[in-house]
């Protein structure tokens, strides 16, 4: 009971049993009984007479009034003459059912508020509150009844329900969608878990993810992004029964949790269904967007038995989905955790690596194919772990990017190859251009500008020698404003001091051509799939002719990949590519030992028995 109800409950309490004190006296005034007069209850008489409170006296059995006061008479509309004409069960009737309360008021207990409403001159109800005393007057039995209005203190209670309730809501529901959110999943789903487990049925839990959602909201705005997520939560909630939950977890990502499965083909069909509805068009301001979503799925109790475990697990299945190329669904299994682990374990010790040296940079010749001549070095990052010996960079550098790592890598890398540069110079080497792989992610969001015109003073080495390779599928998935600049200006402002750009891995990206025409790409890098089996292979034969000859055209120069034996290398000739790396000139190879690169004269042959480095020739560089 509120505070105020108590302090209500016993101003009435106290009331009526003051009533009962002074009651003789009034109706001793009024000559209805005859009974002793005494000065002492003059006060109490006053005290009822002046109070705001209504009271009532009246006959136990008829339940007729026979005595009112002022603030009764007011609160009701009526005379003390109209009054004495009614009864208690014409004044007061109950507030649920409008029945009669004559058998509650008889058995009232005083110290127990009775929730009436009170009839008033015109029809009007008004809710009251009575106390109820009963009292001996001689022979006589009666009632004295303490009304208390009640009608403003329930406007401002529901007024204070549907501001908690609206409070609730807004604390449990996502604003932009109107879905449920992570703090009414949190509150209603251990329910729901503890449902299934009663009931000995299944229970999934869906994690959904957008894809590439953050492209859309950077390149299209935020306005475009928030009308794209209503528009999903809406199909989403479309296409699950009535029974199950829906909830916004925040960004782009949605929870789904399907009560009583019957069996895993409904999750599976569900989860389908999602995936080609997301996979429709939305129109958003006369334009169409297209999003796709991939899902993780764990089930109860298969995959855990709280809400914590359910939740990492769908988490975990997710990110499987999106390395299988996005737009799909995965359940959960214990390999997928195991891979999530390990993938943890990598970028823990990625981040010790940067700080305990474990990194290092090596240098592998480009070569003019006709010369033999060293035009050019490529910086491959190489990671050599004290425990799993070398890292090769296919494992770690998508983890790099995911975590932000490969910002500061990408800065160690620059720093090495200008410090290396400046001391081959010091040593009376011929310096050549050195290519160093770049991040979209670091392109986009560090200052790669500033960043080069710092060491390039510290080192006093010019910018030009510097080529930043990018590989087309980065460029691409960013030339639209992702971080506050976009790749075109980023590249174009590296161009004004002097750095030279080039596109690697060419023709395994989305191959798009425009940015040719568009940027002033300085060279090609045709990929090793390609160059493999360009002698065997009349695809890969002219797949490369063709780049070779529409570079020309362009006035683009043209790197070869992976070359490892004559025939590839008299192939490319024959096409008119004009440079070429690989294992047959040199392996990759530490700052120390590049002297023999940097001496102006044509490069001899690798030693026929010198075995090749596998390693180096498939690992993905930076």
């Amino acid at each position: 009971m509120l505070l105020e109800e108590r302090f209500l409950v016993l101003t009435g309490v106290a009331l009526a049993a003051l009533l009962a004190a002074l009651v003789v006296v009034r109706f001793v005034r009024s000559g209805r009984l005859t009974l002793g007069r005494s000065a002492g209850y003059a006060w109490c008489r006053a005290a009822v007479e002046q109070s705001v409170t209504g009271v009532l006296l009246a006959d136990l059995v008829s339940l007729r009034v026979l005595d009112a006061n002022p603030a009764m008479q007011r609160a009701t509309g009526l005379s003390l003459a109209e009054l004495r004409r009614l009864t208690l069960e014409q004044i007061f009737v109950d507030e649920k059912d409008g029945e009669s309360i004559g058998p509650k008021l008889r058995q009232a207990d005083p110290r127990v508020p009775l929730r009436v409403r009170q009839r008033c001159r015109g029809g009007e109800l008004v809710d009251t509150e009575l106390s109820v005393n009963r009292l001996a007057i001689g022979a006589r039995n009666a009632l004295v009844v303490v009304a208390h209005d009640i009608s403003v203190r329930r406007r401002i209670e529901a007024q204070l329900l549907e501001n908690q309730q609206r409070l609730d809501h807004l604390a449990h529901h996502d604003q932009l969608t109107g879905l449920p959110n992570r703090h009414y999943l949190a509150a209603h789903l251990p329910g729901a878990i503890e449902e299934a487990r009663r009931n000995g049925a299944m229970l999934a839990v869906l994690f959904l993810d957008l894809d590439r959602f953050k492209h859309i909201n950077d390149s299209r705005g935020h306005e475009t992004g928030d009308k794209l997520l209503q528009n999903v939560a809406a199909r989403i909630r479309s296409i699950v029964r009535e029974g199950d939950m829906v909830v916004r977890m925040g960004g782009d990502e949605f929870i789904v949790v399907l009560r009583n499965v019957r069996n895993p083909a409904q999750i599976s069909e569900t989860a389908s269904r999602i995936n080609e509805a997301l996979a429709q068009p939305v129109i958003v301001d006369g334009r169409p967007l297209l999003t796709t979503a991939s899902i993780g799925i764990a089930l109860f109790p298969r995959d855990g038995t709280d809400m914590g475990e359910l939740l990492k697990h769908s988490d975990t299945a997710m990110y499987q989905a999106k390395d299988r190329g996005r737009n799909n669904f995965q359940l959960f299994s214990p390999i997928l955790d195991r891979r999530l682990k390990e993938r943890i374990a990598l970028e823990t010790s990625l981040r010790a690596a940067l700080q305990s040296r474990q990194l290092d940079v090596r240098y592998q010749p480009i070569i003019d194919i006709e010369t033999r001549k060293v035009v050019a070095l490529e910086a491959l990052l190489r990671w050599q772990h004290p425990a799993q010996g070398a890292i090769p960079p296919s494992r770690f550098i998508a983890v790099a990017e995911e975590t932000g790592l490969i910002v500061p890598i990408g800065e160690f890398v620059l720093e090495r190859v200008m410090q290396d540069a400046a001391r081959w110079r010091a040593g009376g080497a011929k310096l050549v251009p050195i290519a160093v792989n770049v991040s979209a992610v670091q392109l986009l969001r560090s200052d790669l500008r500033r960043t080069i015109l710092k060491l390039s003073a510290q080192h006093r080495i010019e910018p030009e020698m510097l080529q930043l390779e990018l590989t087309e599928s980065a460029v691409f998935e960013s030339r639209e404003a992702r971080y506050g600049e976009s790749s075109e200006d980023a590249i174009a402002r590296l161009r004004e001091i002097g750095v030279a750009i080039a596109i690697d891995d060419f023709g395994t990206g989305y191959s798009s051509l425009s940015y040719l025409k568009r940027w002033r790409v300085d060279s090609l890098k045709i990929d090793r799939t390609f160059v493999r089996d360009v002698v065997t292979d009349l695809s890969d034969l002219a797949i490369v002719g063709a780049i070779v000859a529409m570079a020309r055209h362009l006035h683009i120069a043209v790197v070869a990949e992976g070359i490892e034996g004559f025939q590839q290398l008299e192939k490319l000739r024959q096409l008119g590519c004009g440079f070429a790396q690989g294992n047959l000139f040199a392996r990759p190879a530490p700052a120390s030992a590049c002297g023999r690169f940097l001496t102006g004269e044509p490069l001899a042959f690798a030693h026929d028995s010198e075995p090749l480095d596998r390693l180096e020739a498939t690992g993905t560089s930076l």
